[in-house]
């Protein structure tokens, strides 16, 4: 495989809304193809906001740039046509052939906002704390974490005693 550079955050473009599910596609197909050499991380930038609604405040997470995705990845072409090719994926940022990476300082601004408010979120919530569940099919139960995986902002709950899997901002502590 031809080796075009070093590992590198890219900007991958999706269709609007897809964020998510191109970055779950990417890491099930980073799993079965054994990418894990080339292809380290995958990651949707957000942001929590406080929102008022109904007379209820509410804390939401909002992506920090809707319609992209930020892969830590060594581009060659195996990597490149995969990323290029999974569902949801308009191109790269930068020429199409040729992608462009972030600079270290442009990665680290990006990515430390949402390290930030990751850490700041482990200090809130830990394995055995009571929590809400304040959105979904469940909202109103109360809930015992179970696991955090601060990386992929989910948890698991247990709700009578039953494990339920849920966003970060899906919860709030009791």
């Amino acid at each position: 495989m031809e080796q075009r550079g070093s590992k590198a955050w890219y900007v991958i473009h999706t269709y609007s809304g897809y964020e998510n599910k191109v970055k779950m596609n990417l890491e099930k197909k980073v799993a079965s193809q054994g990418l894990g050499d080339v292809i380290f991380d995958i990651v949707v930038p957000m942001h929590t906001e406080t929102e008022v609604k109904e007379g209820k405040k509410k804390t939401v997470q909002r992506k920090v740039f809707p319609g992209y995705v930020l892969v830590n990845m060594i581009v060659n072409n195996y990597s490149w046509y995969v990323v290029r090719n999974t569902q949801g994926v308009t191109g790269f940022v930068g020429s199409e052939k040729d992608p462009i990476p972030l600079t270290p300082e442009e990665a680290d601004r990006i990515l430390n906002v949402s390290q930030k408010e990751l850490n700041e979120l482990s200090m809130k919530i830990k394995v055995n704390d009571k929590v809400r569940i304040v959105s979904g099919w469940l909202e109103n139960y109360t809930a015992t974490v179970k696991e955090i995986d601060l990386n992929k902002r989910r948890l698991v709950v247990l709700v009578e005693g039953k494990p339920v899997d849920l966003d970060f901002d899906q919860v709030e502590k009791v």
